[in-house]
C-alpha cells in the first residue's frame, strides 16, 4: 500500500510471513513464544482508531484469523492480544499464546528477560510454516 514502510525495530526483531489483506504478517524472532505481529500497510497509522471504518474491520478479522492458528499451536493455554505502541509507535498488534509456566507467566511478555533468537534458518523455516498454515 502506498507510502508504507515498516519500522526497523520491527524489522530487526521480526520475519515477514505474508501480506494479509489489509496487514503484513510477521514472526516475533523469540523462541520463547509463538508470537505473531499484524502491522496493517497504511502509512502514519499509530492507533486502531487511525484506521477507517473498513480498515477496522479488515484488522478485526485478520486478528481473529492468526487467533485461531495460535489458539492450534501446543501448549499454548490463553492469547494475550495488544496494540501497546509505548516503544514503536507504528500500529502493529502483537498475538502472544501463552501457558501457565512460561517464561513471563503470570506477567506480560513486554520486558521479561531478553528474546531467545532463532537461528536464521529455524527462522525462515518457522515463518515458513506460518506461511503455510495462512493458505
Amino acid at each position: 500500500m502506498s507510502g508504507f514502510e515498516l519500522d526497523p525495530r520491527l524489522a530487526a526483531d521480526s520475519a515477514f510471513v505474508a501480506d494479509g489483506p489489509l496487514s503484513q504478517v510477521r514472526l516475533m524472532d523469540d523462541t520463547r513464544f509463538p508470537w505473531l505481529l499484524l502491522v496493517p500497510r497504511v502509512a502514519g497509522m499509530a492507533e486502531w482508531i487511525d484506521l477507517d471504518g473498513g480498515q477496522q474491520r479488515l484488522l478485526l478479522a485478520e486478528v481473529n484469523q492468526l487467533s485461531q492458528l495460535l489458539r492450534g499451536e501446543p501448549g499454548v493455554e490463553k492469547l494475550n492480544i495488544g496494540a501497546l505502541g509505548n516503544i514503536v509507535c507504528q500500529l502493529h498488534v502483537h498475538l502472544v499464546g501463552r501457558h501457565a509456566g512460561d517464561a513471563a507467566w503470570p506477567g506480560p511478555v513486554w520486558g521479561q528477560g531478553a528474546a531467545v533468537r532463532h537461528a536464521p534458518e529455524a527462522l525462515a523455516a518457522a515463518a515458513a510454516r506460518w506461511r503455510s498454515r495462512l493458505g
